[in-house]
């Protein structure tokens, strides 16, 4: 990213000789990130971030159709919460596991549903969603409509943010119309993400102006985010089954020392269908605020939700909708491993947790 910081500080949509060059480069970046997403460079749109890319996804569909609606999970983040209520919404069922009830979800699909939005892993408790199996679902209600006359698209789009440094994300295979990342969540550039959007999905701007990125997100591209964006993208993907593979040594071993050293904590969420650097406990009658301010002290960096709305003193809505009462969800404590992670860490932070709850 340095260069494009500084010598190379040109504008992309310059038509002099240094301008095309970093132009060309920009374009080497989007073509790397379409490969990991088997998808084709074209169908890539820069943005500032997750959040951008969701609003995007969701008002950029939804705004050209008045009279559709739109189904999305209940464990969606803020940024397709909040966009989704300024159109005709409906809200699936969480199971107690953390995963989307498909039923629930077939049966608020109507005639005039036009998008679906489930993220491919939750932020919060890291359940993996079945992207796969509601793909193929809509398949075959778009074969219905089209037997019927109906026209109208059904769109399926995913917040892939969380799960790109573990997960496979070639959107052939997963199924998926749109798909929003975020470059925070891989060791990348704070505000730095993107849409891929298939060529098949019309899609209106949010952001009018100059006609950058085919016209869906104007502004002079952010050269050195979006070079970091795809860099960092590529080097999760490239080792995303051996990290996964150390993290889950990891997740084990945590389980392990809960079950032996913690009596009455227990997992929220699948402990199966999970991103593998993802804890998410209960620790019955332990206030989660006082146990954040203590680990903190210790040097243990802990959450009790989402990151995004880590000022709110209400349990989130993830945990409100995998059925926990207000007393469990404030005795829970989110937990997350990186590349950093060792064994000696997970087994200190059990240590500091036994003693905190003692």
């Amino acid at each position: 990213m340095q260069p494009f910081w500084s010598e190379q500080f040109y504008n992309p949509s310059a038509n002099y000789l240094a301008a095309k060059n970093v132009k060309k480069v920009l374009d080497e970046a989007r073509a790397s990130l379409a490969h990991w997403l088997g998808a084709r460079a074209n169908e890539i749109i820069f943005t500032a971030g997750g959040s951008e890319a969701d609003n995007l996804a969701i008002t950029g569909v939804m705004s050209q159709y008045p009279n559709a609606n739109l189904v999305i999970s209940g464990l969606e983040h803020d940024a397709i919460l909040k966009t989704a209520t300024e159109f005709n919404c409906s809200v699936t069922l969480i199971t107690g596991e953390g995963r989307v009830d498909i039923n629930d979800l077939l049966a608020k699909i109507d005639d005039q549903t036009v998008l679906v939005s489930v993220m491919l892993a939750n932020n919060e408790i890291g359940t993996l969603q079945p992207l796969r199996d509601i793909s193929h679902k809509l398949g075959e209600i778009k074969s219905r409509r089209r037997q019927n006359g109906n026209s109208l698209p059904l769109y399926l789009h995913t917040d892939a943010s969380q799960a790109a440094n573990y997960m496979d994300l070639h959107v052939s295979r997963l199924g998926v119309d749109l798909m929003s990342l975020n470059g925070g969540k891989i060791y990348g550039p704070k505000q730095s993400g993107a849409l891929y959007v298939s060529s098949k999905v019309k899609l209106v701007p949010l952001i009018r102006g100059g006609g950058q990125e085919r016209g869906l997100r104007s502004g002079t591209e952010n050269v050195a985010a979006d070079i970091g964006l795809a860099r960092a993208l590529e080097l999760v993907q490239s080792d995303r089954h051996v990290e996964a593979a150390r993290l889950q040594e990891l997740q084990q071993l945590a389980y392990r020392l809960i079950g032996e050293k913690l009596p009455g904590a227990y997992i929220n969420g699948s402990t199966k269908q999970r991103l593998p650097n993802n804890l998410h406990i209960i620790l019955p009658g332990q206030d989660n605020e006082r146990l954040l301010v203590e680990l903190d002290e210790c040097g243990i960096m802990a959450a009790a939700g989402s990151a995004c709305s880590a000022d709110s003193a209400e349990p989130s809505h993830v945990l409100r909708a995998i059925g926990l009462s207000d007393a469990e969800a404030r005795s829970s404590l989110r937990l997350t491993m990186g590349r950093q992670t060792t064994e000696v860490d997970i087994i200190r932070v059990i240590s500091v947790l036994v003693e905190l709850a003692g």
